[in-house]
């Protein structure tokens, strides 16, 4: 049976930025409500959006504007390289190549149904297909060649045919192929209150408990799981075919299935305490802009993105309360955030003098935030989060 827990309210594409022209043009909105559904413990948003909305020719996310997610996707095509050895890998949603430009051309192939994206990537002669990730597709590009690895960051969840998504990866891989996929986790989201983990691409947040119930339908099964930090704490699963008997389960699935269960991602109830959370997030957040503003204080955003498309349009935060945004994505500056509508400038180191409040938009990368602004915290600049819980830091 499939519940509703949190009702996120009216949310705009949470990509879709506006520029000055189009202001006045009526926004496409939907209501954002997330589910669970109590067979097999999967979390996901009720109103699934057409995927050529949301990654097409505008799309402006690149992983590569990120030293720490640049670092991390470094580490992991290392650790690939000497664990696995594969000969032939496919990425399943590579973006601008932060992951891809770690293996040899002739190694890996990139799939990125965003042509404005793909277009950097095959600029750099790394064979790049920009078309969405099917079990056509998966059966095209492996004719001769299965894969040896498959791996897929933050790109998954975000596909909301899992017979498709899971039944294309078995296509495609060797019967002794792997497949690497992270993002997002499902407990960090609940213990953190990170709401903002909910948005148009984000059709699913995995647990452990939820993607092993589903795997099972296509053969496939965890073997091994590493936790991240990278977007306010992801999950990388090694995945293999159920009928690898070679491969052993590492104690951590079992470990990760027993915490999962413990703190109850299996049970309805404790998604209900986290929306009663969530709503009190919004009250706290509405609260201390309100006292800022109130005593006169500048308060600036830090990070145009989707997470904060969220938050803002949920706690019906615009201009009034925040003056602008910066950001480092030339894609997104000069233009406004969608639904909040609030203005993002070209990012320049914070200036004390200059503001006093800055919302941590990308709140999942503030140790690396936090490095650059050194000199602004230690002139008494102060940083507002929302998560784990509102406060000024």
């Amino acid at each position: 049976m499939i519940k509703k827990f949190l009702d996120l309210g009216l949310q705009p594409l949470a990509n879709s930025y506006i520029k000055e022209k189009d202001l006045n043009k009526r926004e496409s909105k939907f209501r954002l409500e997330v589910m669970f559904n109590s067979k097999n413990y999967l979390v996901s948003i009720n109103k699934k959006i057409a995927t050529n909305k949301m990654f097409n020719s505008d799309y402006p996310y690149r992983s590569s504007q990120s030293n720490t997610m640049k670092n991390s996707f470094k580490k992991i095509a290392e650790e690939i390289k000497k664990r696995f050895k594969p000969e032939f890998i496919i990425e399943i949603g590579s973006n601008d190549g932060a992951f891809l430009f770690n293996f040899r051309r002739q190694k890996i192939l990139g799939i990125e149904p965003c042509k404005n994206i793909a277009k950097i990537t095959t600029k750099k002669k790394y064979k790049t297909i920009d078309e969405y990730w099917t079990k056509k597709l998966a059966k095209k590009i492996t004719k001769k060649n299965k894969a040896d690895l498959i791996y897929s960051a933050n790109t998954l969840s975000h596909i909301k045919n899992l017979e498709e998504t899971f039944g294309a990866i078995n296509l495609a891989l060797s019967k002794r192929g792997v497949l690497v996929m992270e993002g997002p986790s499902l407990l960090p989201c609940v213990k953190n209150n990170s709401y903002d983990q909910f948005y148009c691409e984000h059709v699913y947040v995995f647990s452990t408990i939820s993607l092993i119930n589903i795997l099972k339908k296509y053969g496939l099964e965890i073997f091994d799981i590493k936790n991240l930090k990278t977007h306010g704490g992801s999950s990388r699963y090694f995945i293999k075919k159920i009928s690898n008997i070679e491969i052993k389960k590492k104690k951590i699935v079992f470990q990760e299935i027993k915490k999962e269960k413990k703190y109850g991602l299996n049970r309805f109830k404790t998604f209900k305490n986290f929306a009663k959370r969530v709503n009190k997030s919004k009250k706290d957040l509405i609260t201390i802009l309100k006292k800022l503003k109130k005593n006169k204080k500048k308060v600036i955003g830090y990070g145009a993105t989707a997470k904060s498309c969220t938050v803002l349009n949920f706690c019906k935060i615009n201009s009034n309360q925040i003056d602008y945004f910066i950001d480092t994505t030339p894609d997104k500056v000069n233009k406004f955030l969608p639904g909040s509508k609030i203005f993002i400038k070209k990012y320049k180191k914070l200036q004390k003098n200059q503001v006093d409040v800055v919302f941590l938009g990308a709140w999942n990368f503030k140790d690396e935030i936090f490095k650059k602004e050194k000199l602004f915290r230690k002139k008494g600049g102060k940083f507002l989060t929302h998560v784990p819980k509102v406060r000024l830091i």
